[in-house]
């Protein structure tokens, strides 16, 4: 077997961040290299391995960053996301964003730096939730000229923690429906009041937020008639850490770019 791929998690004592290092140490294709995560985290100094559930891995939380390595995940905070991005430049890191909530700023200074490195960034790093949006933009393809014309919905289900609405996925599988529709497309997050009737080319939102969820769509192609829903939903987080994970495997050896998970799964 080829030397294993040294990696950095960025958001390390997170959630997710913890996640990625539990499914990397049982991955013998990675080998933890840093937990990095920001200068005031109580937890500095701790075992990455044992806050993440798993056996010791030698590594220490830490706000430093090493000079060696061969990928990082960034699954953190949008606040913290500049940070990771000048550190994975300055080092030549391959880099997988996987943090979601990012600004049209942020994500022109992901495009920008691309030019220097790799970089895989995408709402979602689910795999399944890739293969949803593939379909959706098939049917929608297929379905935007029908005979009474085609209206779709977007359900959006997450925990109740989550700060932002819609989430970056749905607006995503918004973008593509939209991309595959002729004509202005309206968007409109929920509906109140006399709204009059549903106008042609409309995308509506809808944000759903309960207990625990970690994330669930539904897709909703209504005809005069019948209709299609497509629905991908999660019963943990981690299948957006594998995707990250898979990602970052992929990354291995790619020219310089702004990737996708499309990219990653041969959707492109």
């Amino acid at each position: 077997m080829s030397n294993p791929i040294q990696l950095i998690v960025h958001g390390a004592a997170g959630r997710m961040g913890r996640r990625v290092v539990a499914l990397a140490a049982d991955d013998a294709n990675f080998q933890l290299t840093a937990a990095i995560d920001h200068q005031g985290n109580p937890l500095l100094g701790q075992d990455a391995g044992l806050l993440a559930g798993v056996a010791a891995s030698d590594v220490l939380l830490s706000s430093e960053w090493p000079d060696t390595a061969h990928a990082v995940i960034d699954f953190s905070l949008p606040a913290a996301v500049d940070a990771c991005l000048q550190a994975a430049l300055e080092r030549n890191f391959p880099l997988v964003v996987a943090t979601t909530g990012l600004s049209e700023s942020q994500k022109l200074a992901l495009k920008e730096a691309a030019v220097s490195i790799p970089i895989c960034w995408a709402p979602s790093m689910s795999m399944a939730v890739n293969l949803t949006m593939k379909l959706t933009q098939q049917i929608t393809e297929t379905l935007k000229s029908v005979a009474g014309g085609l209206d779709v919905e977007i359900i959006e289900r997450h925990h109740r923690f989550k700060a932002d609405a819609p989430s970056g996925t749905a607006l995503r599988f918004g973008e593509l429906i939209a991309e595959k529709m002729d004509g202005h497309v309206k968007h409109v997050q929920g509906r109140e009041g006399e709204t009059g009737e549903r106008s042609r080319n409309e995308i509506g939102y809808h944000a759903v937020r309960v207990g625990d969820n970690p994330g669930e769509h539904t897709i909703v192609f209504g005809m005069m008639g019948e209709r299609i829903e497509l629905n991908v939903a999660a019963s943990n987080r981690d299948c957006y850490a594998s995707g990250a994970i898979a990602a970052a495997r992929w990354l291995q050896g790619k020219s310089n770019g702004l990737y996708s998970m499309f990219d990653v799964l041969g959707l492109s």
